[in-house]
Protein backbone atom coordinates (compact mmCIF):
# COMPACT_ATOMS: atom_id res chain seq x y z
CA UNK A 1 0.00 0.00 0.00
CA UNK A 2 1.47 3.36 -0.96
CA UNK A 3 0.89 6.56 0.97
CA UNK A 4 -0.95 7.99 -2.05
CA UNK A 5 -3.66 5.34 -2.42
CA UNK A 6 -5.48 2.74 -0.38
CA UNK A 7 -7.61 -0.25 -1.18
CA UNK A 8 -10.51 -1.00 1.13
CA UNK A 9 -12.51 -4.20 1.17
CA UNK A 10 -16.13 -4.26 2.34
CA UNK A 11 -16.79 -6.25 5.51
CA UNK A 12 -20.50 -6.33 4.74
CA UNK A 13 -23.43 -4.62 3.04
CA UNK A 14 -26.47 -2.60 4.10
CA UNK A 15 -29.94 -4.07 3.63
CA UNK A 16 -32.96 -1.77 3.92
CA UNK A 17 -35.90 -0.33 1.97
CA UNK A 18 -34.01 2.69 0.56
CA UNK A 19 -33.17 1.88 -3.05
CA UNK A 20 -31.81 5.30 -3.97
CA UNK A 21 -29.93 8.16 -2.37
CA UNK A 22 -31.82 10.96 -0.64
CA UNK A 23 -30.90 14.62 -0.38
CA UNK A 24 -32.44 14.79 3.10
CA UNK A 25 -30.74 12.45 5.60
CA UNK A 26 -33.58 13.05 8.09
CA UNK A 27 -35.67 10.50 6.15
CA UNK A 28 -33.45 7.80 7.67
CA UNK A 29 -34.16 8.82 11.29
CA UNK A 30 -35.61 5.90 13.20
CA UNK A 31 -35.26 3.57 10.22
CA UNK A 32 -34.27 -0.04 10.90
CA UNK A 33 -31.58 -1.54 8.66
CA UNK A 34 -29.61 -4.74 8.57
CA UNK A 35 -25.90 -5.06 8.00
CA UNK A 36 -25.04 -8.44 6.54
CA UNK A 37 -21.41 -9.11 7.44
CA UNK A 38 -19.50 -11.29 5.00
CA UNK A 39 -18.86 -14.79 6.41
CA UNK A 40 -15.07 -14.40 6.51
CA UNK A 41 -15.46 -11.39 8.84
CA UNK A 42 -18.30 -12.74 11.00
CA UNK A 43 -15.99 -13.72 13.87
CA UNK A 44 -15.33 -10.01 14.31
CA UNK A 45 -18.86 -9.67 15.71
CA UNK A 46 -17.95 -11.73 18.78
CA UNK A 47 -19.47 -10.00 21.85
CA UNK A 48 -20.58 -6.94 19.87
CA UNK A 49 -24.05 -7.29 21.46
CA UNK A 50 -22.54 -5.78 24.61
CA UNK A 51 -22.65 -2.33 23.00
CA UNK A 52 -25.72 -0.14 22.63
CA UNK A 53 -24.29 2.00 19.85
CA UNK A 54 -21.91 1.38 16.97
CA UNK A 55 -19.99 3.47 14.47
CA UNK A 56 -20.74 2.28 10.94
CA UNK A 57 -18.21 3.37 8.34
CA UNK A 58 -19.31 2.96 4.75
CA UNK A 59 -18.63 4.04 1.19
CA UNK A 60 -20.91 6.36 -0.78
CA UNK A 61 -20.53 3.99 -3.73
CA UNK A 62 -23.10 5.79 -5.89
CA UNK A 63 -21.63 9.24 -5.40
CA UNK A 64 -19.72 10.79 -8.27
CA UNK A 65 -17.41 13.77 -8.11
CA UNK A 66 -17.23 16.46 -5.47
CA UNK A 67 -17.14 20.21 -4.93
CA UNK A 68 -15.32 21.88 -2.06
CA UNK A 69 -17.98 24.59 -1.50
CA UNK A 70 -21.64 23.54 -1.55
CA UNK A 71 -25.12 24.43 -0.37
CA UNK A 72 -26.02 21.84 2.31
CA UNK A 73 -28.44 19.23 0.94
CA UNK A 74 -28.34 21.05 -2.42
CA UNK A 75 -30.68 23.71 -1.01
CA UNK A 76 -29.64 27.08 -2.48
CA UNK A 77 -31.55 28.90 0.29
CA UNK A 78 -28.98 27.57 2.79
CA UNK A 79 -25.65 29.39 3.08
CA UNK A 80 -22.73 27.72 1.35
CA UNK A 81 -20.25 25.67 3.39
CA UNK A 82 -17.09 23.73 2.77
CA UNK A 83 -17.78 20.07 2.07
CA UNK A 84 -16.02 19.10 5.32
CA UNK A 85 -18.64 21.13 7.22
CA UNK A 86 -21.46 19.00 5.75
CA UNK A 87 -22.66 15.42 5.57
CA UNK A 88 -22.65 15.47 1.76
CA UNK A 89 -21.87 12.16 0.02
CA UNK A 90 -20.05 14.11 -2.71
CA UNK A 91 -16.62 14.25 -1.04
CA UNK A 92 -12.99 13.81 -2.12
CA UNK A 93 -13.07 10.42 -0.36
CA UNK A 94 -16.69 9.23 -0.42
CA UNK A 95 -16.74 7.79 3.10
CA UNK A 96 -19.72 7.98 5.44
CA UNK A 97 -19.87 7.59 9.20
CA UNK A 98 -22.99 7.11 11.29
CA UNK A 99 -23.62 6.27 14.92
CA UNK A 100 -26.40 3.69 15.10
CA UNK A 101 -28.36 1.98 17.83
CA UNK A 102 -27.68 -1.76 17.90
CA UNK A 103 -31.01 -3.58 18.11
CA UNK A 104 -29.81 -7.13 17.70
CA UNK A 105 -27.33 -9.65 16.35
CA UNK A 106 -28.32 -12.86 14.65
CA UNK A 107 -25.46 -14.82 13.14
CA UNK A 108 -23.80 -12.58 10.56
CA UNK A 109 -26.54 -9.93 10.60
CA UNK A 110 -26.66 -6.78 12.72
CA UNK A 111 -30.00 -5.04 13.10
CA UNK A 112 -29.54 -1.31 13.67
CA UNK A 113 -31.57 1.88 13.88
CA UNK A 114 -30.58 5.22 12.36
CA UNK A 115 -28.24 4.18 9.55
CA UNK A 116 -28.31 6.81 6.79
CA UNK A 117 -27.14 4.56 3.97
CA UNK A 118 -29.10 2.99 1.13
CA UNK A 119 -29.64 -0.67 0.31
CA UNK A 120 -26.50 -2.35 -0.99
CA UNK A 121 -24.07 0.19 0.45
CA UNK A 122 -20.68 -1.37 1.22
CA UNK A 123 -19.72 -1.22 4.90
CA UNK A 124 -15.97 -0.94 5.38
CA UNK A 125 -15.80 -1.05 9.18
CA UNK A 126 -17.84 -1.41 12.36
CA UNK A 127 -16.61 -0.06 15.69
CA UNK A 128 -18.14 0.12 19.16
CA UNK A 129 -19.28 3.57 20.23
CA UNK A 130 -18.48 3.34 23.91
CA UNK A 131 -17.66 6.92 24.76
Amino acid sequence: MSKDSYTLEPVGFVENDFAETRSDPDVFAGTVSHIRVLPRFADGLFRIEGFERLYIIYVFDRSQGFEMIIHPRGDVTRPERGVFATHSPRRPNPVGLTVVELLGVEGEVLTVRGLDAVDGTPVIDIKPCDR
